[in-house]
């Protein structure tokens, strides 16, 4: 049976129940001979972001566990779709995987044409985490309290409302496109050049609410500068308790940023497989939960199958936001 996005989501380690089954198949690669050199490991953003921290944790924990270096290598650009094309490109030999995300894989192959093939030019090896990301408003701009103020607020006044987001066709531009055509309303969108500026827009009272990833968000809250109306995960953040989700109020709406790792298409079963072996078990450890914690970020652990399910759940999705809501990016 098809997994679903949400029950995928919700699991969070759903693809990680047989770690003696999968430890027996990493010790029968290494006694094959792979790894035998060392495997690249591609990000295709800058350091220092959310999926640059998480390939560095992950590429120590695989050399660890299969005994030669995963060295990162950063090639960012064109929204991730540089780095991305070269991991499809690279030879299937298990010398070269890299990070997917939401955005080379579900988002950008409805908004441009692409050098890759998001389904058939990859191998799925597993998911690895998400980032929560809040709905956030200035409460001295926008003074409301809830989700269902902020609908009453943009029912009565129709596109008065402005929010910013990181830039138009982002996954936090089409979270709030998402809200807004499950709540039935029309905001006025701002885009900006990235998180930074679209945060720094909504803390000096430029636009009244916006959705941002909570790792830079979540301490403006806390300081009083924002208010947050909820969080955008399947469930209830650890960070954040009391917090109802976007989808207590209006279901389907939940959207986090995610992150996995792919090979090229054609690497050998074996070799995804015990790729998969050492990541779930990077995902089972204490330091590792705890890291991901200090930084915001929800470990998403997954088998490969699970994965390429989840993918394809994810393109439909936005396909039909971009679709609904006519969003291009020319």
């Amino acid at each position: 049976m098809r997994t679903t996005r949400r029950a995928m989501l919700a699991a969070g380690f759903s693809g990680l129940a047989t770690p003696a089954l999968f430890s027996g198949t990493a010790r029968a690669q290494r006694a094959s001979g792979y790894p035998d050199r060392p495997v690249r490991l591609i990000v295709p953003f800058t350091a220092g972001g959310a999926a640059d921290i998480i390939a560095r944790q992950l590429a120590a924990h695989l050399q660890g566990e299969l005994g030669k270096p995963f060295v990162v290598e950063n090639r960012a650009g064109a929204g991730s779709a540089l780095g991305v094309e070269q991991i499809a490109r690279a030879a299937p030999d298990g010398y070269t995987i890299g990070m997917a995300n939401i955005a080379s894989h579900a988002i950008l192959p409805h908004l441009r044409q692409l050098p890759y093939d998001p389904i058939k030019d990859f191998a799925p090896i597993g998911m690895v985490a998400i980032t929560p990301c809040l709905l956030v408003v200035n409460p001295e701009r926008l003074p409301v309290n809830n989700v269902a103020e902020l609908v009453a607020r943009a029912k009565a006044k129709p596109e008065e409302l402005d929010f910013s987001s990181s830039g138009a066709g982002t996954s936090l531009h089409l979270g709030m496109e998402m809200f807004m055509q499950a709540a039935g309303i029309r905001m006025t969108h701002i885009p900006f050049n990235g998180s930074g500026p679209s945060l720094q827009a909504l803390l000096a009272g430029q636009v009244s609410l916006s959705m941002e990833v909570a790792a830079l968000a979540w301490q403006q809250v806390q300081d009083g500068k924002l208010r947050a109306l909820a969080v955008t995960t399947p469930q209830r953040a650890d960070f954040a308790p009391d917090l109802p989700t976007l989808a207590e109020s209006y279901p389907g709406t939940d959207i986090a940023p995610w992150h996995g790792v792919v090979a090229p298409a054609g690497t050998p079963a074996p070799i995804i497989q015990a790729l998969s072996a050492a990541t779930a078990n990077f995902l089972r450890q204490p330091a590792t939960l705890e890291r991901f914690k200090q930084q915001t970020l929800e470990a998403q652990g997954s088998t490969p199958e699970e994965f390429a399910s989840f993918i394809q759940t994810e393109q439909e999705r936005f396909r039909q936001v971009i679709q609904r809501g006519n969003i291009s990016v020319n």
